[in-house]
């Protein structure tokens, strides 16, 4: 497999987010994949299926998931931790449905981006689903030490 070049992608983690959900609303899998980390040691998890790493693994597996077309979250950000070189989100991803009659069904996601030469790259996205409703956004206030 022919690996293009990956351009520089100015800007944050968050920025580095949002353009992994809209490659996912576009069905765009080489947008996607531009957004992973060169390294070979890269992690995906989808909901209820085993652990993949590198490359191959990863793109395999988003390619299957975009031949049914595009899928369409919203992605409610909950917790942020981060540092000069790495960030990890937990967040809410709500699943957009044409049909309204489906329960209510989201999935509990850990997205991991490192800073690279290149930009910040996703190193690492977890997701397990959940039924029910969503966790409510994280409060601060509500730490006791």
């Amino acid at each position: 497999m022919i690996m293009r070049a990956k351009k520089q992608l100015n800007g944050s983690a968050d920025e580095v987010e949002t353009a992994f959900y809209d490659a996912l609303s576009r069905a765009d899998l080489e947008a996607l994949m531009l957004l992973w980390a060169d390294d070979e040691e890269i992690v995906c998890i989808h909901p209820g299926a085993a652990r993949l790493i590198g490359h191959a693994a990863i793109r395999a597996s988003w390619e299957a998931i975009l031949a049914h077309g595009s899928v369409h979250i919203v992605a409610r950000k909950v917790h942020v931790v981060a540092n000069m070189l790495t960030a990890v989100h937990s967040i809410i991803e709500q699943l957009e449905h044409a049909v309204n009659d489906r329960a209510e069904v989201h999935i509990v996601a850990t997205n991991v981006y490192i800073k690279t030469p290149l930009g910040w790259r996703i190193t690492m996205h977890h997701a397990s689903g959940a039924v029910g409703q969503a966790p409510a956004e994280h409060s601060r206030s509500a730490v006791l030490h």
